[in-house]
């Protein structure tokens, strides 16, 4: 893997969790991004954990160092199209999968994930780790 990659919430865990595969993201690629929406799905489990008060503080600390992309109008166009389109193929995916696809696709940017349902939007690279 290389050049600019989109973290889904599972590589970001992994990420701070110092799993030995995700780790190596940070080192094979130019630019790791976090959407907006794993950045509320991080801090949402932060917040759930028996270590709430640490793990949102390394969620904080993440998100300062990298870059975090934001939704808007065209976000929500993409993610609109690429909805219906699941929905036409019956196989839809968690909504907040959808938007993270769309920023994706917004962007130009790879998905890595340990999600196989993101193979169900046509066209969406992702990587595994």
């Amino acid at each position: 893997m290389n050049g600019r990659l989109l973290l889904d919430t599972n590589a970001v865990i992994g990420i701070l969790e110092n799993d030995e595969d995700a780790g190596k993201l940070l080192e094979s690629s130019q630019e790791l991004v976090l959407p907006i929406i794993a950045l509320g799905e991080l801090y949402y489990g932060a917040r759930a954990s028996s270590k709430s008060e640490r793990n949102q503080e390394r969620v904080r600390e993440f998100s300062r160092r990298h870059s975090v992309l934001d939704c808007d109008e065209e976000t929500a166009e993409i993610y609109g199209t690429l909805r219906d389109q699941l929905r036409k193929k019956g196989r839809p995916i968690p909504d907040n999968d959808i938007w993270i696809a769309a920023i994706a696709t917004q962007h130009g940017l790879t998905i890595v994930t340990r999600d196989k349902h993101f193979s169900q939007i046509e066209d969406l690279p992702t990587e595994a780790w």
